[in-house]
């Protein structure tokens, strides 16, 4: 089968595209047929060697989706043909970038029928982040005011249409050329992120959605770096920020009373952390049969094409996620 690869970390050009034996599955794998393997900003990080991948050669890939083509001797629960989808490969398993995966069963959930396998190849890093930062971490309740920062970025558009599937009030930032394209996911106001009153019209729509506030309950911020002290200025009292990201941010506030004198409760979290994929990709799985969660593919690339999605995912401004598909 033909497969991505990285012998050695660097930059784009160290991955190539080799031909290697299709793996067999072992006893709780399941082989799967790849149809989309979402691009995500970490799998640069293990190519590029800030985070160590636990073997190279690395096939890169967090995500994966698609067929059913064996399953290993132990495996109950999955049957050849079925469509599938998972995450939480790419670092102590070979990846999604291949035309073949083997995925521990634990990782991976059947797809209902009708849900695209190259769309569903992209949801898992960027859905799965979205619903534990928002259902586990801050308990997102309905009619909570929700601050999600980036609604045009992978994990900001899933949320967005999470929060607006529960019931929150939904206020969101991104560029104005994705504006249009937001309010179509669902969130209630969306704003330039780069307005000189960002603080005063985040409140403003709080008071907007949901009459007089203080603020809003909830926030989602994927860059603490330069938000933290913003989200205290806009978060009403008790409010729950969750922070996800880049690798080696430097969190801190400029002035603390904001978030002393508003009880901030600030939570820092990984995807990789999670305790059992499966409910979440299951839950996550019947909203995309329910059209609730939609998973925007921006572009698709081939394996030749992935040094480039790489590049992408990291440098250009695209709304939804970037898939690659063998």
């Amino acid at each position: 089968m033909r497969a991505v690869r990285f012998h050695d970390h660097g930059d784009t050009d160290v991955l190539q595209v080799d031909e290697i034996d299709q793996p067999d599955p072992e006893g709780h794998e399941v082989l799967v047929e790849v149809h989309g393997a979402g691009v995500n900003p970490v799998d640069t990080y293990f190519r590029e060697g800030s985070y160590e991948p636990f073997t190279l050669p690395m096939i890169p890939g967090i995500d994966v989706a698609g067929e059913v083509a064996a399953v290993g001797d132990y495996v109950d629960g999955f049957s050849e043909g079925e469509t599938v989808y998972g995450t939480g490969i790419g670092s102590q398993h070979y990846g999604g970038y291949a035309e073949y995966a083997a995925v521990p069963e634990d990782r991976l959930v059947g797809l209902p029928a009708g849900v695209d396998t190259v769309a569903a190849g992209g949801a898992g890093v960027a859905a799965v982040t979205a619903w534990r930062a928002l259902v586990d971490h801050a308990d997102l309740q309905v009619g909570d005011r929700c601050l999600i920062h980036g609604g045009s970025g992978g994990v900001g558009h899933a949320a967005v249409q999470l929060a607006a599937a529960a019931g929150a009030q939904v206020i969101t930032t991104a560029s104005p050329e994705y504006h249009d394209r937001l309010h179509e996911l669902g969130p209630d106001v969306v704003l330039d992120y780069r307005r000189d009153d960002l603080a005063e019209a985040v409140v403003a729509a709080a008071d907007s959605v949901a009459g007089e506030s203080d603020g809003v309950d909830v926030i989602l911020d994927h860059r603490l770096h330069e938000y933290l002290q913003f989200d205290a200025d806009v978060a009403a009292t008790g409010c729950h920020v969750v922070g996800i990201g880049e690798k080696d941010q430097n969190v801190g506030f400029t002035q603390s009373s904001a978030a002393r004198g508003k009880d901030l409760n600030l939570t820092l979290m990984s995807m990789f952390n999670t305790p059992d994929f499966r409910p979440r990709l299951s839950k996550l799985a019947s909203l995309m049969a329910s059209g609730d969660l939609d998973i925007q593919v921006e572009e698709t690339y081939g394996l030749d094409e992935a040094g480039e999605a790489q590049r992408a995912v990291l440098d250009d401004s695209f709304l939804g996620k970037l898939v690659v598909t063998p």
